[in-house]
């Protein structure tokens, strides 16, 4: 397989390991957006988060949690992103979290400005929203 995150969970690219857990590993991010940019990753190849297991997911999110703390010590504030799939912004098609340290001055914004516009929707379309993404 020629992606770059399994050929560093095989140790075929060198990275800076963080932390390893059983499903999952942290590393600094080899061309970060801020100092101390983080990634968090599966193990095993997965291209979004609902294709893991439960018990992989929350490996991850565990991990997630535990770097969180300390990447947050950095500027005292973290973007934790994460692509899911291509049209979302993803680049590699492996599942990884991003744990961005962030300040006032670092010209990134808001989640809301990276769109050039809010969608617009009626009642009836909330609540066909709604009744399609309502867990039963």
């Amino acid at each position: 397989m020629d992606c770059i995150f399994c050929k560093i969970i095989s140790g075929e690219i060198k990275s800076k390991y963080l932390k390893e857990t059983k499903h999952s590993v942290s590393f600094l991010d080899a061309f970060p957006l801020a100092k101390g940019h983080v990634l968090v990753i599966p193990k095993k190849h997965h291209q979004k988060i609902q294709d893991m297991s439960i018990e992989e997911n929350t490996d991850l999110f565990s991990l997630v949690h535990t770097m969180i703390a300390n990447v947050d010590e950095i500027t005292g504030s973290t973007l934790l992103a994460i692509h899911n799939g291509k049209d979302a912004g993803q680049e590699i098609p492996h599942v990884h979290v991003h744990l961005v340290p962030r300040s006032k001055d670092d010209s990134a914004g808001a989640i809301h400005s990276m769109f050039d516009s809010t969608a617009s929707l009626s009642e009836s379309e909330m609540d066909a929203l709604f009744d399609k993404l309502k867990i039963q």
